[in-house]
């Protein structure tokens, strides 16, 4: 069983290496943000993966904060959002031979942890974003977790939204760390679920509100395992 689950693994990493590589040679050739609509759809269908929607996306929402799990957390997104989306990630993957380009062509955010200098930078990438009527996508927690617990979001996330006094709209994430690990691996189709929880706009006069959002939608998780016998 365990053998069977990382060939799965390893036909889903193919799958998704070459449709990032499509989405690399195809970005210049189509409009925005076709190509990388297209390659997360290659993904999606050729990995064999559903999507549940509760909620509704705000289609004023200028920020995305959502939990981390999984690679496959980008994927889900880019086909069930018919929005640009611009997604900030750590710098390093920036730098990485050739699929960094899938980061940089469509001019994604680039992060670098601890750094004062990064975060200013991050502001103002953000601002040239936001004029292009694009959505922001960030995973506050700055790394994956596939526990069931959220770790610690950082605090990058309340200085990016409050700057701007952005419209957030926070996304829970069901398990997907369940369905692709690469720590483990492991790769099972299925049907990922996503929750969409009511957008508000960020007030930098409020400390606490990206604590309280946390705590919130851990709150949303943990029912949702609760009171769903499909995450049994």
């Amino acid at each position: 069983m365990k053998i069977f689950a990382q060939i799965s693994w390893l036909y889903a990493t193919i799958i998704i290496v070459t449709s990032l590589a499509i989405m690399i040679c195809t970005f210049y050739l189509l409009p925005k943000p076709y190509s990388r609509k297209i390659a997360a759809w290659l993904i999606r269908l050729s990995t064999f993966f559903s999507t549940e929607i509760q909620g509704k996306e705000d289609p004023n929402a200028q920020i995305f904060l959502m939990n981390h799990q999984s690679d496959l957390d980008i994927v889900v997104m880019e086909t069930i959002s018919k929005r640009d989306i611009a997604w900030v990630a750590k710098k390093e993957l920036f730098d990485i031979p050739f699929f960094g380009l899938a980061l940089k062509f469509p001019k994604d955010i680039a992060v670098e942890r601890e750094s004062k200098t990064s975060l200013i930078k991050l502001l103002r990438d953000a601002k040239e974003v936001l004029k292009t009527n694009r959505v922001i996508a960030m995973f506050p927690e700055g790394t994956r977790s596939s526990r069931e617990h959220m770790l610690p979001f950082k605090s990058g996330a309340k200085l990016l939204a409050d700057a701007n006094a952005l419209i957030v709209q926070p996304v829970v994430l069901m398990e997907t760390a369940k369905h692709y690990n690469t720590k483990k691996f492991y790769y099972k189709p299925g049907k990922i679920k996503v929750i969409f929880l009511e957008s508000f706009i960020a007030d930098k006069n409020d400390a606490e509100w990206l604590n309280n959002l946390r705590e919130k939608m851990q709150k949303v998780y943990d029912d949702e395992l609760a009171n769903n016998h499909s995450h049994r």
